[in-house]
């Protein structure tokens, strides 16, 4: 048991897709022996990349928990993907560490996944510190890219252990070096008391300035900048010396989520959090918890404050990649795993039954990428359902749905590349084949003139007859009103328990209209006037008779196809205004207005939603991956005349094949 606090370090690896990450963590546990040998990447031999998808795209897709000891301190990291169609992951490791490092390729310096990286740090308050990575190649430049880091991102950000000659050494313990007198001036304006003492003595003395350097670094006031090359080794040791001597420990972190503040200890009730679950093979789901306070044991039991049930606890684990190493009990700060929870999925808080409290659920931003998806074969049809349950249980992205109306399964995730990597570990794990496609519009038809129409149903045969005759009256509806049913029947033209059948015939009626076969909404119908038989009058005759009617009535009342338009909330930066606004104009767009947000553009619009189907791909072309947007449906307008008549052509098309 691990029960000394101070001597765990906890914490993320993130940043742009291919500035090092991966092999910065296996050079953490080559130095911490947790492995012989330093795995490569390119070779497909890390620890952190081990499903097979990773090793062909030799890039993260998953996060991934490793564990290793340096100089009788525990570590525990966790490695992040890259590209931002994975950013889910790293919000979930946000979750559960005390700190993190930001990992710059210094030949390409800050770029759009160093960005949105540190955005979701400074969101989530975790302190930073920046590894300038890959100094070995060429236009590599630690100073310039330290200085880029200081422009881009923020001020605070000060080297701390430089690269000059192939060699890094510390600013830290060199008075001389000009980034100590930084470094000294920084820590005394995080603190009033620091600050008039500096101001008097031109100084502060070494005990001060390391207690207050932990604070100002927990506080977010200070972000070391350091150097190395992961894959030569260079700078490692030295890294992790510097992390262990300011970097908080469990205990000096105090995490807080929200508005609630907890306070690490052992000896406290349990709370912890699941912040990830997998599917493994052979296990099966796996929850990956973060343990704040307390600790949890093999074969105990303990209270999920989510769902309010009480979950028993088979074996706990650590991971070191895939590895899964038993434990007796996973102590405050730590990060742990259990299998075969029955109840608890993530976001989930497991704490004390004695002090039940529930912590803030994941949030994750909004689904921007959509396709439909259809088996290749009557064996896949009957895997789908399995494969994408269990990866939306392992992915709080990635969304399925089926649409009301067009009956298609919809798959949701951050961009093309997430749903591509979906739809191959379906074939790859579960083996089951489907075919991507770009969802269908919900288009809707709607009348736009008053008409009056009989509609008469009459079949004589050999026996009892049917008849049912109604006469309505169909106006158009405002907007999003969608339908209603009026009787107008006085006298008794039409028996009452035959006026129901009327309106189920022409509510089936509505099922397709007239245009393209798309649904009806939008109107009135109100029935006046009719007449029956004594005898051959029935349910079915007067259902008939009402659907006759309304069909009469579309084909009068100039019936028009309706198209779905979307809310659509654009946030870019300033630079990219001008494209961003060009294209939604180009999409048939409307823009609503605009608003500053930090640094960003927030530009409201509605678009129609048969051009959003490729949004994000769009706009992050665009703006080179620095725009985000969020949708919802607002309402429906009428299709403009030169579109209309494409989209009936198709839908005639698709009718007669």
């Amino acid at each position: 048991m691990r029960a000394d606090l101070t001597k765990k370090r906890i914490f993320l690896l993130c940043g742009h897709a291919q500035s090092g990450k991966t092999s910065l963590s296996e050079a953490i546990l080559f130095k911490c022996k947790a492995t012989t040998r330093l795995g490569k990447v390119e070779e497909g031999t890390t620890i952190s990349d081990y499903e097979e998808d990773e090793k062909e795209r030799k890039s993260s897709i998953n996060l991934s928990i490793l564990y290793g000891e340096y100089k009788g301190n525990f570590l525990q990291f966790i490695d992040t993907p890259g590209y931002l169609d994975f950013i889910g992951e790293l919000i979930s490791a946000s979750r559960a560490v005390d700190f993190a490092i930001l990992v710059v390729d210094a030949s390409s310096g800050v770029e759009v996944g160093t960005e949105k990286s540190w955005e979701i740090l400074r969101k989530e308050n975790i302190p930073c510190l920046f590894f300038i990575n890959k100094l070995d190649k060429e236009n590599a430049d630690f100073q310039k890219t330290a200085e880029e880091i200081r422009n881009s991102l923020t001020k605070k950000a000060i080297p701390f252990l430089k690269f000059e000659s192939n060699q890094v050494t510390s600013c830290l313990k060199d008075k001389n070096d000009p980034f100590y007198s930084q470094i000294v001036e920084t820590i005394a304006e995080s603190d009033d008391t620091l600050l008039e003492k500096y101001l008097e003595t031109g100084g502060l003395e070494e005990k001060e300035l390391f207690s207050a350097l932990k604070k100002a670094i927990l506080n977010s006031q200070i972000f070391p900048i350091v150097g190395g090359i992961s894959t030569q080794l260079t700078g490692i040791d030295e890294l992790l010396d510097l992390i262990l001597e300011i970097m908080p420990s469990p205990q000096q972190a105090n995490k807080r989520i929200s508005q609630i503040t907890i306070e690490p200890d052992i000896n406290k009730p349990l709370l912890s959090q699941v912040f990830k679950t997998i599917i493994d093979p052979y296990v099966g789901q796996l929850n990956i918890f973060k343990v704040f306070s307390g600790k949890i044991s093999s074969n105990s039991e303990v209270y999920n404050a989510t769902k309010k049930t009480k979950e028993k606890i088979g074996q706990v684990y650590i991971l070191e990649g895939k590895q899964q190493i038993t434990q007796d009990v996973i102590c405050a700060g730590e990060i742990g795993a259990v299998a075969k929870l029955k109840n608890t999925s993530t976001s989930d808080t497991l704490c004390d039954s004695s002090k039940p409290l529930q912590l803030p659920i994941l949030e994750f931003p909004q689904a921007s990428f959509s396709a439909s998806v259809k088996p290749k074969t009557r064996q896949d049809e009957e895997r789908i359902s399995t494969a994408l349950n269990r990866l939306t249980t392992e992915d709080l992205t990635f969304k399925v749905s089926r649409h009301p109306q067009t009956k298609e399964l919809i798959i949701s995730g951050m961009g093309e590349l997430h749903l591509n990597v979906i739809i191959e570990r379906m074939r790859r794990k579960y083996s089951a084949n489907v075919e991507l496609d770009t969802p269908k519009v919900p288009y809707k038809e709607t009348i736009t003139k008053s008409v009056k129409v009989q509609g008469k149903y009459k079949k004589q045969t050999g026996g009892r007859g049917q008849y049912g005759d109604v006469w309505i009256e169909v106006e158009p509806l405002e907007r999003g009103k969608e339908f209603e049913f009026v009787d107008k029947i006085v006298g008794g033209a039409i028996p009452r328990n035959f006026i129901p059948s009327v309106e189920k015939g022409i509510r089936k009626a509505m099922e397709e209209g007239i245009v393209a076969g798309y649904p009806i909404t939008d109107l009135r119908v109100t029935l006046y006037d009719g007449s029956y038989h004594p005898v051959d009058s029935s349910d079915i005759a007067f259902q008939i008779a009402g659907s006759m009617a309304l069909k009469k009535a579309l084909e009068q009342a100039n019936s028009v196809l309706l198209e779905p338009i979307m809310n659509v909330e654009i946030v870019v930066p300033e630079e990219f205004m001008g494209q961003v606004t060009g294209d939604i104009n180009a999409k048939r767009g409307k823009v609503l207005g605009m608003e500053a947000k930090g640094k960003n553009q927030v530009v409201k619009a509605q678009i129609p939603l048969a051009e959003m189907f490729k949004y994000a791909s769009d706009l992050r072309s665009v703006t080179g991956g620095k725009g985000s947007y969020t949708m919802s449906f607002s309402h429906y307008e009428i299709v403009p005349v030169r579109l209309a008549s494409t989209i009936i052509e198709q839908a005639k098309q698709k009718k007669s094949e």
